[in-house]
Order: C-alpha cells, then sequence, then structure tokens
C-alpha cells in the first residue's frame, strides 16, 4: 500500500513538472498609463505579465515616477508608451532605469492633430480617442509583442484579429449613438480638452477651460467665457 502511495505520488509530480514545462513563462511587460495597458491586455492575453506605471485615478501629465517605477522598468523585457509628448517623464525614467527593453510608441504611424497652447503649437497626445487610430496602436502593439517573443506570435495574432473585430463593432456603435443626436446638440464641456480627436472623428465639438495637458490652469477670464458660450449656444452637457 506504500508502495502504491508512492508510486502515485511521484507520477503526480512528474506530471506537474511536464505540464509546467509545456507552460511558456510570463512575458514581463509594462505600459505607462492604465488606457495603454488594456490595450495591450488584449492583445498580449496570459502570456503577459503586466505592469502599469500610472493607474485608472492617476494623471499621466503629470505623473512622477518613484524609485519602485524605475526597478520595474528595468525588470521589464519590453516597454509600452503613447508617445506624442504625453509622457514628459519617460525619458527621466528610463535613464533612471537603465533599462534596455525595447520601448513601442502605440501611436506610431498616427497623424497627430495640432493643438495652440500657451501661444505655441503642440501635438496632441490622446489619440486613442478615434478609434481608427485605436486600431492602429493595437497594431503596434501587436507587432512589439512579435518581435520580441516570436513563440507568442499565433496568440498573439489571434488577440489582435479579436480585439480589432472588437473595436469594428463599437466604431458602428459610436456613429450609430451620435447620428441620433440632433447636430445642434453636439457641443460638450469638458474640464480637460482631452476628445479632439474623437470630436474630429465622429462630429462632436468639445469647449474645456484646461487644455491638452492637466498642468494647464484656466485662468478667471477663462472661465467666464466658457459660462458666456454655455449660455449663449445652449449648450446641453458637462462632463468633468
Amino acid at each position: 500500500m506504500i508502495a502504491r502511495r508512492t508510486f502515485l505520488a511521484a507520477s503526480a509530480a512528474c506530471l506537474a513538472t511536464a505540464a509546467q514545462a509545456q507552460t511558456p513563462a510570463k512575458l514581463s511587460a509594462v505600459a505607462s498609463f492604465s488606457i495603454l495597458a488594456d490595450f495591450v491586455a488584449n492583445v498580449g492575453g496570459d502570456r503577459l505579465q503586466l505592469a502599469t506605471l500610472v493607474g485608472p485615478d492617476g494623471d499621466a501629465h503629470v505623473f512622477s515616477p518613484s524609485p519602485a517605477d524605475a526597478r520595474l522598468v528595468a525588470g521589464a523585457k519590453i516597454l509600452f508608451v503613447n508617445g506624442l509628448g504625453l509622457e514628459g517623464w519617460m525619458e527621466r525614467l528610463l535613464a533612471a532605469s537603465a533599462s534596455g527593453a525595447p520601448v513601442v510608441v502605440a501611436s506610431s504611424g498616427i497623424k497627430p492633430l495640432a493643438f495652440e497652447e500657451d501661444g505655441k503649437k503642440t501635438d496632441d497626445p490622446h489619440a486613442w480617442q478615434d478609434i481608427g487610430n485605436a486600431k492602429i496602436y493595437v497594431a503596434n502593439i501587436r507587432n512589439g509583442l512579435l518581435a520580441v517573443n516570436p513563440e507568442g506570435g499565433a496568440a498573439y495574432e489571434a488577440n489582435a484579429a479579436a480585439y480589432l473585430a472588437k473595436l469594428d463593432v463599437l466604431e458602428a456603435q459610436v456613429r450609430a449613438a451620435i447620428a441620433r443626436i440632433p447636430a445642434k446638440n453636439r457641443r460638450i464641456i469638458t474640464s480637460h480638452d482631452a476628445f479632439g480627436y474623437f470630436g474630429t472623428a465622429y462630429g462632436m465639438s468639445f469647449i474645456a477651460p484646461q487644455g491638452i495637458s492637466t498642468e494647464s490652469e484656466p485662468s478667471a477670464r477663462d472661465v467666464a467665457k466658457i459660462i458666456r458660450q454655455i449660455r449663449a449656444e445652449k449648450i446641453p452637457a458637462v462632463f468633468l
């Protein structure tokens, strides 16, 4: 009886070892902020061990990396960033981490919208708000994962294709929803001017007292101007 139990235990141990050998090690990845991390998670699936620097309640514009963030980046095999100036702190973080991991710029290939703020032109970094651009993000993420982890290629290709199909459905839903809104009501006040790509793609007008970056502060004159505009144009919605 003891010999049988020993045999069964040894067999179970061998099976567990074999299963572990067949399970690929997860690829350590870091995304700069939570929205981008969601894209990466959809493409990478369960092949990734994914960490996010700026969480859903954080602000990527004014984020200040910690030594723990530098250690996190140092241990990553691949890093995903938005680009277009969103992560102004990223260069310092990469230098502090001494990371040699490839950096995938998810917005690569997108024609940025120009924006004038404080008398100078800059690129609007919120490109994912246009679902057409979101599909470019997905393709860049997929290609980055394929380059660093080709053995996971079939999974990355399949995940990206499935996610792109979901984005096609989403875009149709967005266009159908906006089509039901009278054109004169497609005007929105929001606190932070982050929706230029959405407005351009889907025919909405956004007015915001705070500029492209949340580092900017609206003046009393800016706020008064917007209040007058809300009253004059009867703008129906305010989103924070």
